[in-house]
């Protein structure tokens, strides 16, 4: 696939058709073409052909996306910022990335740097009154990156993760198979949770384009107001649903997220996050008409490259979930601390290699040799990645186990902070649980499990140690937390993820 020329085709075939609707605004395919032409000649007569990418700031407004094509017509990948990312860390992204000029569909709460800012009103502007575009040979290449995600680096320093268009384009021809197949998808309505500057964004934005899709974008605001999230939800037609497994949670928690809400969706795509029994199964009960996948990779992996769908069989029998078969044209292995690869069953680190394998990080040379590789397999050559995640592989199918980095060691025992929170889910009642580690002077001290219950508990000590003595059935002693919080929900990060940090501090 080309995503770029099916565009051009989608413009000429289907003009009329809504790509971009949000709940104020909407562009059609014709739109989409023509701004992000315009944009895109605007940039290579002020900027050149550099190669150097374009940093484009905002939120959910629909020119993010003209402005996310423009960039890769005028030959340059872009990077993209949401408004929720603090001032002083969108400053180290900008720094880092070092763009020409910072595309702003959205007011900015930081300065640009020596970047030259373009606001919403000049934007606008350019791609009603512009030129026609450059020729197609202007526009990125195959080997070239289309986009450039910024994830936590471990120093406290964003790391820019490079996603060339060869890399994109491999993941799509898979991502429009995923769940239903694509000739279903034609002309469907995709939901957009995530921000953009998450990847997830980009199963959905591009998948939903590639088929001539309708993406429905939801802000951050929407997300918060349940009621007016669910008004909007019953006129949307959504279709195929793409989110984090805890954004699903959120929804489930009122009775009226059911088919009967949205009674076109035929499908739920999952990435992000681990998808627990319990969501399964009460998706499959409320939604029977639609099929859940589960799918997994890194922002390093292009999205995600392995899918598995989870029937009512498998969400019964298998606990955790297994994350799926990898896709054609990746591979699988897991190596042990000396880079061994390791048999069927045994775990250690997920290592993946293949045709949507990240070219490295930005400007980060040294960090890239240490988690890229090239290898051969099958007489190819290909990209490798050290993943950092743990799992194991059991007759071709992936099981994840957690990241390798939320491994800790308490009183000399080696824990799995993920495998607590799956055995905490297997208790009656228990919605959902997130564990951390209680730290003092730098060392582990105990555990704290966050829980999230079906109904109000009225006595939390009492609760707490029925609980314990419930967990005793599944785990040894030195693993069940010491102190257990009940919450009314879980809190999340803007990209819709578990925000573990805010939770640790909680107990400080």
């Amino acid at each position: 696939m080309d995503i770029l020329k099916r565009l051009q085709e989608h413009s000429r075939n289907i003009p009329e058709q809504p790509a971009i609707v949000s709940e104020t605004e909407q562009l059609n395919y014709r739109q989409l073409e023509e701004y992000s032409n315009a944009l895109a000649s605007y940039l290579t007569a002020s900027y050149g052909k550099s190669k150097e990418p374009i940093v484009v700031y905002g939120h959910k407004n629909v020119f993010m996306i003209v402005c996310f094509l423009a960039c890769v017509k005028a030959g340059r990948g872009y990077c993209p910022i949401d408004v929720s990312v603090p001032a002083e860390r969108a400053a180290a992204i900008i720094n880092e990335a070092r763009p020409p000029v910072v595309l702003m569909p959205e007011n900015a709460k930081f300065m640009a740097g020596e970047s030259e800012p373009i606001n919403l009103s000049q934007i606008q502007a350019i791609c009603r009154e512009g030129d026609a575009g450059p020729d197609a040979d202007a526009w990125v290449k195959d080997g070239d990156t289309f986009y450039i995600i910024f994830t936590s680096g471990s120093s406290g320093t964003p790391k820019g993760v490079k996603i060339s268009l060869g890399c994109l384009n491999h993941f799509l021809d898979w991502a429009v198979e995923l769940g239903i197949p694509s000739k279903e998808k034609r002309g469907s309505t995709f939901l957009n949770q995530a921000p953009f500057s998450f990847d997830l964004s980009v199963m959905d934005l591009y998948t939903c384009l590639a088929c001539g899709g309708t993406l429905w974008v939801m802000t951050k605001e929407m997300q918060g107001d349940y009621q007016r999230m669910f008004r909007l939800m019953e006129d949307s037609d959504v279709k195929v649903w793409v989110s984090t497994p805890s954004f699903a949670d959120v929804c489930l928690a009122d009775q009226k997220f059911a088919q009967k809400l949205l009674p076109s969706l035929r499908a739920f795509l999952f990435c992000g996050e681990t998808l627990t029994n319990r969501t399964a199964l009460q998706l499959q009960e409320r939604f029977p008409k639609a099929v859940i996948v589960n799918t997994y990779g890194p922002t390093e992996s292009t999205v995600a490259l392995t899918e598995v769908k989870v029937d009512r069989e498998l969400a019964v029998n298998e606990n955790p979930l297994p994350v799926g078969r990898v896709k054609r044209g990746s591979a699988i292995e897991i190596w042990d601390e000396q880079g061994k690869a390791m048999p069927d069953g045994e775990s250690g680190e997920i290592i993946l290699m293949g045709d949507t394998v990240s070219t490295g990080y930005h400007q980060r040379e040294e960090l890239s040799r240490k988690s890229f590789f090239m290898c051969r397999r099958n007489d190819e050559v290909l990209r490798g990645y050290r993943t950092g995640d743990s799992g194991y592989l059991k007759n071709g199918m992936l099981y994840y186990l957690g990241r390798l980095d939320r491994q800790i060691k308490l009183h000399g025992y080696r824990i799995e902070l993920d495998d607590i929170e799956q055995n905490l889910l297997r208790l009656d009642r228990v919605k959902n649980a997130v564990v951390t580690a209680n730290e003092r002077d730098e060392k582990i001290t105990g555990l704290t499990a966050h829980i999230v219950y079906d109904r109000k508990v009225e006595d939390g000590r009492q609760e707490a140690r029925r609980m314990k003595e419930a967990l005793k059935e599944f785990l040894p002693e030195y693993m069940i937390p010491k102190r257990i919080r009940f919450l009314d929900s879980i809190p999340m990060t803007a990209n819709g993820k578990v925000d573990r940090k805010m939770l640790q501090g909680a107990v400080r």
